[in-house]
Formats: C-alpha cells, sequence, structure tokens
C-alpha cells in the first residue's frame, strides 16, 4: 500500500470552510447513483444474460426499499414541517423532489430495456415471456384450466360503491383496477383484484404447448399471472361486462417505531409493530401502466391520497423485483460460472476431514491451528460452512468448551448456526445469545430464533435501548490443561451461511489474549449493568470507535505536514459522517494520499482543489456485494489496518453497537493490503466517483488486460 514520499504539501487556506454544503453530496441522491450501477450491471452486454435479470430485480427490490424507508421518512419530516437541512444544504421536501426527478429517468430506462432488449434476448435463447394476446388457442384453454384450477380459489374480488369502501391496498401489492359494466343495469362499477404472491408471477407452459425451435419445445414459454388472471376476470364477475383492467402496484411506508424505553417486553412491542407493518402504513408510491386512463388514475391517487410526484409511470410489466424467478432455470451458459468456495490456507490441512457436527475428533485440531496463529477468512471466497458455521459446531460438540457468547444481527431462516447454538445449550454449555430485534426487514425471523434459543435454555437478550447491536462477534470459552482460554471470531458479516455466498465480508479467528478479554468485557456491556468506556485492543461504537478512527485520520495528517509520507485506505459499505469528511478533507490538504473503495453511499466529494484533490473514490460492482470493512493508515512505516462491522456514518459511529479489530499477524495484514492492491487495480468492475458526483466506469486500456478484482481474487483463493 505504500508510495512514493511526496514533497511538503502547501499551506491549508484558512478561510475554506470544509463543513460548507458545496463540499457534501447528498445521502439520498448517492444511494440512488449506487442503484444506477446496479442497473448498468443488468443493462451491460458483458453480464451474462440471466445474470442481468438478476441485476434487474435486485434494483427493483432496492428502490422499494428506498421508498418504503427513505422516501417515508422524508414525507414524515415534510408533514411534520421539518425544515432542518442536510449537511449538502438540502431540506426534506427539497430531497424528496431531487428524488423523484433523479428516479424517473432510471425506472424509464430500466423498464424500457427490458421489454425492447431483454425480453427479445431471452427468446433467442429459449426463454420466452408471452404476452396473452400472442397465445394461441390451445396455450389459452390450458391457462383458463389453469386458472380454474390453481388461481381462481385463491382471488378475492373487491366491490368499490356506496356500500364497498374503497379497500385496504397491501404494500408491495400487485393488482388489477378493474371496470366492468352491469349487463342488465348499464351502470359501470370499479373493483379491485389482487395478485396474489402465494402464486408463481410468471407461469410456465407444459412441454408440448411451448414455442418450438428448429423442431424442439424451447426452454421455457410462460406469461405473468396478471394477465392470466385479466383475461379470465369473466369467472370472477359473472353476468357482467369487464370493459377494462390495468395493473397497479403500490408501496407503503414500513419502517418500524419503537419507543423501546416505553416498552416493557421489547420482543412483544416489535411483534405488534410488525403486525402494523403487515397493515402498513401511508402509501408512497404507486406504480402503473402509462396507459391507464386518467380517470382510473384519479381514483386510486384519491383514494390513497397520492400526489403527481408519488406516481410512476412504466411501460410494459409492474414489479421486475420478480425476474429473480428466472435465476431458477437450469442454464449455467447464462449465469456467472460456478464457484465453490475454498478452505483458507491455514485451515486447509483440515479440508480432507469429514465436517459433520457429530466428527468431534478434529475438534483439537481446529483449535490448536488458531492457538498457533490468527486465521483471516474471506468469503465467499473461503468457505463460510468449513470455517465459521464449523468453529462454531465443534464448539457446541466440544466437551471442553464452557461457553459460547454470540451476536447475531440477522441469519437464514433455517440457520445451522442457531441450531448449533441449541445443541451447546443441550450439551450443558452456557450459551449467551445477543438477538438483534431491530434488524430492518429480519425482525419476524429474529423473532423466531430468539423464542427457539430461549425454549432451549439460551440466554438471549436483545440488546441495549436506543442502540442497535451490529457487531459480528462470537467468543467461545475453553477448559484447557486446567486454565481458561477464549477463542474469538470478529467479523464484518452476518452469521448467514446464505449471504456469506453472495455478500464479500472478512473475519478473524484468535484467541489472542487481549481480544478475549475485550470481547468478554463487550458482552457483559451488552448482557448486563456496565458503562465500560476502556478496551485493550478493540474499537467499539459508541465508546471509542468515533474518536480513534479521526485519531488515526488526523496521525497521517500529521506525518504528511511532518514531511513524511502520509497515506489511507478504506473500504466500506458507505462514507456519511460529517466529522470523519472534513478530518479526510484536512487529511488531503496536508497531502495525505487517500484511496477509498466505496460500494453504496459517498456524501464525499473527491477532486476539488485545495480540499481534496488527494482523495480518489471507487466502487465496485460486481458478482458479489461487495460488504467488508477494512481501514488502513500507513503510519509512518508502522502500518495499522482494522477489519469491523462499521461504515463510517452516523449511525455505526453513534447509535449502534459495533466492534472493529486490529490486525495484528504481519502476514494477515499482506493478505488485507494484496486484496485492497487488487481492488483499487480494478479496471472492469470498479466505477470512478467524480467532482460532480457522477461515476465513470472503469475500461481497460489498449495495452492492458481486463483485472476483474472478484474474479482475481477467486483465483488468488484457489492458489
Amino acid at each position: 500500500m505504500a508510495s512514493k514520499k511526496t514533497s511538503t504539501p502547501p499551506a491549508k487556506n484558512p478561510d475554506l470552510d470544509l463543513r460548507s454544503p458545496e463540499y457534501y453530496f447528498n445521502r439520498e441522491l448517492s444511494w440512488l447513483q449506487f442503484n444506477n450501477r446496479v442497473l448498468h450491471e443488468a443493462i451491460d452486454p458483458r453480464t451474462p444474460l440471466l445474470e442481468r435479470l438478476k441485476f434487474m430485480a435486485i434494483f427493483s427490490s432496492n428502490l422499494d426499499e428506498v421508498f418504503m424507508v427513505r422516501v417515508a421518512g422524508l414525507k414524515q419530516q415534510v408533514e411534520a414541517k421539518v425544515e432542518k437541512r442536510t449537511p449538502d444544504g438540502r431540506s426534506p421536501q427539497q430531497q424528496l423532489n431531487d428524488i423523484c426527478a433523479t428516479l424517473r429517468p432510471m425506472v424509464t430506462q430500466q423498464h424500457r430495456h427490458f421489454e425492447q432488449a431483454l425480453r427479445l434476448q431471452l427468446a433467442s435463447k429459449g426463454i420466452h415471456l408471452l404476452e396473452y394476446v400472442d397465445l394461441n388457442q390451445e396455450q389459452r384453454v390450458y391457462l383458463q384450466k389453469y386458472f380454474e384450477e390453481q388461481i381462481f380459489p385463491v382471488l378475492t374480488p373487491l366491490a368499490v360503491d356506496p356500500s364497498h369502501p374503497f379497500p385496504y391496498i397491501s404494500n408491495l401489492s400487485l393488482n388489477l383496477a378493474v371496470v366492468i359494466k352491469d349487463a342488465q343495469t348499464e351502470e359501470e362499477h370499479f373493483a379491485r383484484v389482487k395478485v396474489p404472491s402465494v402464486l408463481p408471477r410468471f407461469v410456465e407452459l407444459p412441454e408440448d404447448l411451448r414455442l418450438r425451435r428448429r423442431g424442439k419445445p424451447s426452454i421455457w414459454t410462460g406469461v405473468a399471472l396478471e394477465q392470466v388472471i385479466a383475461h379470465n376476470l369473466e369467472f370472477l364477475f359473472p353476468g357482467m361486462n369487464i370493459q377494462e383492467y390495468y395493473p397497479f402496484r403500490i408501496t407503503r411506508n414500513a419502517d418500524l417505531d419503537v419507543e423501546e424505553d416505553e416498552a416493557d417486553d421489547l420482543l412483544l412491542a416489535i411483534e405488534q409493530e410488525l403486525r402494523k407493518r403487515r397493515i402498513g402504513g401511508s402509501v408512497v408510491r404507486m406504480e402503473l401502466q402509462s396507459s391507464m386512463p386518467e380517470a382510473v388514475r384519479e381514483v386510486l391517487m384519491r383514494e390513497m391520497t397520492l400526489e403527481d410526484r408519488d406516481v410512476y409511470e412504466v411501460e410494459g410489466l409492474l414489479g421486475l423485483g420478480d425476474l429473480m424467478q428466472f435465476m431458477a432455470l437450469p442454464l449455467p451458459e447464462l449465469k456467472d460460472s460456478h464457484w465453490s468456495p475454498v478452505v483458507p490456507a491455514r485451515l486447509r490441512r483440515l479440508s480432507d476431514r469429514p465436517s459433520e457436527t457429530s466428527d468431534l475428533d478434529d475438534t483439537e485440531d481446529f483449535f490448536s491451528i488458531i492457538r498457533r496463529q490468527d486465521v483471516l477468512l474471506h468469503h465467499p471466497y473461503h468457505s463460510f460452512s468449513a470455517t465459521v458455521q464449523r468453529f462454531i459446531t465443534h464448539a457446541a460438540h466440544d466437551p471442553d468448551v464452557l461457553a459460547i457468547k454470540m451476536t447475531l444481527y440477522r441469519t437464514s431462516g433455517d440457520s445451522p448456526i442457531v441450531n448449533s447454538l441449541i445443541a451447546a445449550a443441550e450439551n450443558g454449555k452456557q450459551v449467551a445469545v445477543l438477538v438483534e430485534l431491530k434488524a430492518r426487514f429480519d425482525e419476524e425471523n429474529n423473532i423466531n430464533w430468539a423464542r427457539a434459543l430461549e425454549r432451549a435454555g439460551v440466554h438471549v437478550v436483545y440488546g441495549l435501548v436506543g442502540l442497535k447491536t451490529h457487531t459480528k462477534t462470537t467468543m467461545v470459552v475453553r477448559r484447557e490443561e486446567g486454565r481458561i482460554r477464549r477463542y474469538v471470531h470478529i467479523g464484518t458479516g452476518n452469521y448467514n451461511p446464505k449471504t456469506a455466498r453472495l455478500y464479500t465480508d472478512l473475519g478473524l479467528l484468535s484467541c489472542r489474549e487481549d481480544l478475549g478479554a475485550d470481547l468478554t468485557d463487550l458482552f457483559n456491556y451488552l448482557t448486563g449493568y456496565s458503562r465500560q468506556q476502556s478496551y485493550r485492543e478493540l474499537l467499539v461504537a459508541p465508546v471509542n470507535l468515533r474518536d480513534k478512527m479521526l485519531e488515526l485520520i488526523r496521525r497521517e495528517t500529521e506525518h504528511a505536514k511532518q514531511g513524511r509520507q502520509g497515506r489511507i485506505v478504506a473500504k466500506m459499505n458507505a462514507l456519511v459522517d460529517p466529522a470523519i469528511i472534513a478530518a479526510l478533507y484536512e487529511a488531503s490538504q496536508a497531502g495525505v494520499r487517500i484511496d477509498l473503495i466505496i460500494r453504496g453511499i459517498c456524501c464525499l466529494r473527491p477532486g476539488i482543489k485545495d480540499v481534496s484533490e488527494n482523495i480518489r473514490v471507487i466502487s465496485i460492482i460486481g458478482r458479489f456485494l461487495e460488504h467488508s470493512r477494512v481501514y488502513y493508515f500507513h503510519n509512518g512505516g508502522e502500518e495499522e489496518i482494522y477489519i469491523g462491522s462499521a461504515d463510517w456514518m452516523p449511525r455505526n459511529l453513534d447509535r449502534r453497537v459495533e466492534a472493529v479489530v486490529p490486525i495484528r499477524d504481519p502476514d494477515i495484514q499482506k493478505d488485507l493490503q494484496e486484496i485492497l492492491g487488487v481492488m483499487l487495480a480494478d479496471n472492469r468492475q470498479a466505477w470512478e466517483l467524480r467532482p460532480d458526483g457522477s461515476y465513470s466506469q472503469r475500461h481497460p486500456g489498449a495495452n492492458c488486460p481486463e483485472q476483474a478484482s472478484q474474479v482475481m481474487l477467486m483465483e488468488m483463493a484457489l492458489s
């Protein structure tokens, strides 16, 4: 990570106000820029075809969350007449206006590309998503029978008239607005039919009814579920004439509002809020096809209290998040090449042994390797099941293990880790688990696990009032030769075996005494009464993490001011915190070279003369979601490097419990520097942030080979 020594920088301009709005990007608009990069992957012809559908789906799902949480929150601020401005100087109303202006062309581009490009390319590969009007008679007869047997019993048509008030429309639901005419009275009526989410969104035709290519049936032929319903509405409204139908989809405020300090039982309080979420808050967005007539549109807008800016018109299918269904097709040639995570080199000699939970013979070997040296894990390049999952499973069955303590922020619905914790409790070990009930959109899953753990005798706690516990930590207490030894795992990602195959994350396995003592103090802070204000090695939010990060940045600034090399490389999901950004600006002014690898939101404006000209920001978008956090400081040649759960955001530094660990092993430090170096050299998946807030994707030069960091890291893991 080193660079050549630079000359003494010019003196800082004392007239510059580094907190001025002109030096900050808006958080919400930066997040939309990230989603624009996701959309680009869906459009980029270099992306395998089914992966392009996946990115289309991710883009749609991300926008759902933007509206359910961010837009909903801004609308609440506007209604409450909040005028507080963001660091970039925008009011809540200005942010809403700018979000709308930024999103509309992106949504238009998404739907246009799907309808005009991707559908044709899918058809060329034998995947035919047809319009109902293009079906032949045999196909229609089959779908009518399918409707009668599989769909019709599930549907509930809801009339709208003086005796039937406008029905409640659930969050993220796809619906048909139906206009019908009474055959006897000639009177027109309005009705709503919900497209059931419990059924597959895309209905596949049987092999003998698929379109054929060169005499063979296509791989997949089918239609959208809502079109099957729409063309069989006469079964729902017998004796009526169907005049017209129009699909629409709504998004509601889905953020939870729990007054923790007033809740006698946090678990019950969140369960109650989840029931409210299912009902949903106010409507914040409606998507509809542009063919919907003004009269129908006005009815929907009036009944759901929407303004024009809340309505998004699209051409073609709504709810493209459901395109993820096509990833189940057995077509590896249309997907990213298969990747099987490997066992890291320091654990590789265990890989020939069975990894079943009942195999206790290699427990000692696993712990002995950690005793000899720290182990760095890098998922999904390294296997989660053969490392983290195995660590916890072995601890659960090892007779010398006395206790296991763990924080759970998110995990899978069928979590083998939780099952191991239950087994540990049943084996008589002391097991304490902090389950974060406030992990957004995973609250219900976590409640279910909390109850299962409690039934097994695990000590379950729900964190601290006013703070989310976002740490990714595990401690195993083991009796060894008359003494107690503590083994720890500290990571950047959730204990979720499913996302561990999709997200890039780092973890450290260690039995360093100071880390064990620090985690003991941290768990006591989380489960008992403690005002722990100092830790030996860990940086913990909201205790000392903010101050320490600022101190590390300012130390590089001082090195540069003294004519020594100043160098910072930081990788994270988001950079939002104004104090951190101002400190980085000061470091840049002093001559510190700063490289930031930020997947999503970046509120820092790079490349401004006399302010941030020494700062470069890139974002890497690829087959894996970049989720790891790494912080490197040159420190005059005595390099320090940290990994952990925290981004540089106010919520991580001030309103969450986070843990960041220093890396002491010189070989692991080199490994992390190499990982950062590979990412900084990426010329395929990397995007550079410009001073105006736009991003430019890197491309290989004429005499430069393509370097895709995630591909290179897979190759490195195999070596």
